[in-house]
């Protein structure tokens, strides 16, 4: 794409978008420059069409997936190339809500347990213990965990917010140890293999899922599958929904409320009306 993915190189950068958004954002272009082996600036609204009705009715692509190769030729034409009325009719793609698997409190023990590498260990509890997404643990820096307060400091979060979240007595155990062993030079808490520069989470994916081979395990399990345990384990601990979702760093509660569904647990401590009916609670229904 040359001068042309420049442009939308920064026009995301501009826009203040993650890292990985960015990445997904040029990739997805490019998969649909190549396509056509002809400029984007070059090509219209039908080939546009075209190029989507062949991921789904060839490549046969997730909802999810084409959701995102609408949203990087959208971005590419609606503000790089400055010619929104390509891309103004193509419609978004629907992508089914489907509940996230849900491990058990024993099955997140057996995990974490199976981990071998204690550096890898301690991301993946740090993912679970304080209910973060996978990039945020990554990109953790030393002065980052407050030990005398209790607290993880989450720095430019989704949407570039901070939030502080707790720290578990547990985890801190597990860091310090992590700490004395390894001895990280930083910034970074867990730092990759380029110097000066985080671990990936495309690493720490392999290691999980080498684990859960291991195990035998037959869910689904990723990094961000810890971070729907972690919210799923308080709900079902009697934790307010609110706190929860200040924890996760929910704009809306609409994005926490998916844990109200998943939680059986949760679900079972409701009373129904039914089973007031005749009893001293009932006088409120009246």
């Amino acid at each position: 794409m040359g001068l042309i993915r420049e442009k939308m190189e920064t026009d995301l950068k501009l826009k203040g978008c993650s890292v990985h958004t960015q990445d997904c954002y040029l990739r997805y272009a490019r998969k649909y420059v190549e396509h056509y082996m002809r400029p984007p600036d070059k090509l219209g609204e039908d080939d546009v069409r075209k190029f989507l009705t062949h991921l789904v009715d060839e490549r046969r692509i997730e909802p999810a997936t084409l959701r995102m190769y609408v949203a990087s030729i959208k971005f590419l034409y609606g503000t790089t190339l400055g010619r929104p009325a390509v891309v103004k009719s193509i419609p978004w793609p629907k992508v089914p809500k489907k509940l996230p698997d849900i491990l058990s409190g024993t099955e997140v023990e057996q995990v974490l347990g199976a981990i071998r590498s204690i550096k890898h260990r301690a991301i993946l509890m740090t993912a679970y213990g304080a209910g973060l997404r996978i990039s945020e643990a990554c990109s953790l820096c030393a002065k980052d965990v407050d030990s005398n307060r209790g607290l993880i400091h989450v720095r430019l979060g989704k949407r570039k917010k901070d939030r502080y979240v707790p720290l578990p007595a547990r985890l801190l155990l597990l860091l310090r140890e992590y700490w004395r062993v390894m001895q990280p030079p930083g910034p970074f808490l867990f730092p990759g293999r380029m110097p000066g520069a985080p671990i990936t989470r495309d690493a720490v994916s392999k290691v999980l899922a080498e684990a859960v081979r291991r195990l035998g395990l037959q869910k689904h399990v990723t990094p961000h599958v810890l971070r729907h345990a972690f919210a799923t384990h308080l709900l079902e601990l009697g934790t307010d929904v609110r706190v929860v979702q200040v924890l996760l760093g929910h704009s809306s509660p609409r994005s926490t409320n998916i844990y109200t569904h998943v939680s059986a647990e949760h679900v079972g401590r409701i009373t129904s009306p039914l089973d007031v009916l005749g009893t001293e609670k009932a006088q409120v229904l009246r």
